[in-house]
């Protein structure tokens, strides 16, 4: 069994042990196994350290299912003494974000009773799952009390006790655990069962700042930062304001009003913008119709309008198909291009079929109903798409099948 430094001495970052066995993991990659290691494997929601042994880099640090622990490596290293590194950063980092759960977790729980039923500590930012749904109100008070506790720079101690022992102690939670257990005790606030690494000091956590809160399966998940995690959260809400601040000419404080009015505006002017468009959609839809080339009993209008949204097109061939006889095929560029197909309600012409053919022929996709489909990425020049939308008609006023193949 590998002796785990890091359980009496998380500040350990460099160590000398022997590789006793080289193994591959499930996925086939090399792992080391030492008689002592200071690297910390992925537990408990926390996860695993890096760092190097002799010339080889620590990629990855697991727990195999018999207890021994597995560095996974990007080269294999001769059976013997070899020294070891641990990233300090990486470390660092971990036990702050650690300690700092446990010290928000003691918080909520003290002040509202709400308590913590998983933890995970990610990449960038950390959560907690409470028990229960918990109000604005009580995050910000458990945020307060828990920063309270680390200005106060209470001592973090590592104690061990065997199960009995631990059953008669003031645990924040049950340990479901038998045997000896690794205790982590922030004096005078919270001791819990915990096998993760932590800081000396509460003051060494910094800061915690709850990042936002979510309903999960009943409860609450609490997203949080702390120490280097929540200097980095203040630089990047920093940039974000300040640009705000550049691009809006106000101060950082009436940066919630601008917003709002800017909102309003905007509103306002998608308001305007729709009423503008259904006028010149109207106008738009009077000319092509005057322009329409008749094909049999059929009215087409087959058009070009560069630079329109889809939702102008349908604007458009609404009005055109209000009147009996009329076919739309509207197309908006550049390429590839944007299609809206309708037909008035006297027709038997099926659009989504006609725009299945375009797009069989010229590529895209899309979709809709017989009265009405739209589509968009077809290639090919307007001209061609053109002509074979002609062919197709022709087709169909003669009585031929619109899905046959095409010439």
């Amino acid at each position: 069994m590998t002796e785990r430094l890091y359980y009496s001495d998380p500040y350990l970052t460099s160590f000398d042990a022997s590789v006793v066995e080289t193994v591959r993991t499930d996925d086939g990659r090399v792992a080391l196994v030492l008689d002592r290691t200071a690297f910390y494997p992925t537990s408990g929601g926390q996860p695993f350290d890096t760092g190097a042994l002799g010339a080889a880099r620590v990629l990855e640090v697991l727990e195999a299912e018999d207890g021994r622990i597995l560095h996974v490596v990007d080269r294999e290293e001769s059976h013997g003494a070899v020294h070891g590194v641990v990233d300090w950063g990486r470390r660092f980092e971990h036990m702050q974000q650690h300690t700092g759960q446990h010290v928000l977790s003691a918080a909520f729980d003290r002040l509202s009773g709400a308590r913590t039923v998983s933890f995970h500590l990610g990449t960038s930012s950390s959560t907690i799952d409470l028990e229960r749904q918990v109000t604005a109100d009580e995050c910000g008070r458990a945020e307060a009390h828990a920063n309270a506790v680390l200005w106060e720079d209470r001592p973090v101690t590592i104690r061990f006790a065997d199960a009995e022992e631990a059953s008669r102690l003031a645990l924040r939670k049950e340990s479901g655990r038998s045997g000896q257990l690794r205790l982590i005790d922030i004096d005078g606030f919270d001791l819990s069962a915990c096998g993760g690494t932590h800081v000396a000091r509460t003051g060494a956590i910094g800061i915690v700042l709850i990042v936002s809160t979510e309903r999960v399966r009943g409860g609450t998940r609490i997203e949080f930062v702390c120490g280097v995690r929540a200097l980095r959260e203040h630089e990047r809400m920093r940039t974000a304001v300040t640009g705000s601040v550049r691009h809006l000419s106000v101060l950082p404080a009436e940066l919630p009003e601008a917003i709002q009015r800017l909102q309003s505006e905007n509103r306002d002017q998608k308001r305007r913008l729709r009423d503008l468009e259904t006028r010149v959609a109207d106008q738009q839809a009077i000319e092509l119709a005057a322009a329409a080339e008749p094909l049999g009993r059929v009215r087409l209008v087959a058009a070009l309008l560069d630079g329109w949204q889809p939702s102008g097109l349908k604007a458009v061939a609404a009005c055109i198909v209000r009147q009996p006889d009329h076919l739309a095929v509207l197309l908006s560029g550049p390429v590839p291009f944007q299609i809206v197909v309708a037909r008035s309600a006297n027709l038997a012409d099926d659009a989504a079929a006609l725009l299945r053919a375009l797009t069989g022929a010229f590529g895209g996709k899309g979709g809709g109903r017989p009265e009405l489909a739209q589509g968009g990425g077809l290639s090919g020049s307007a001209e061609d798409i053109t002509h074979l939308l002609r062919t197709i008609v022709r087709a169909q006023a003669g009585g031929s099948d619109p899905t046959d193949p095409l010439p």
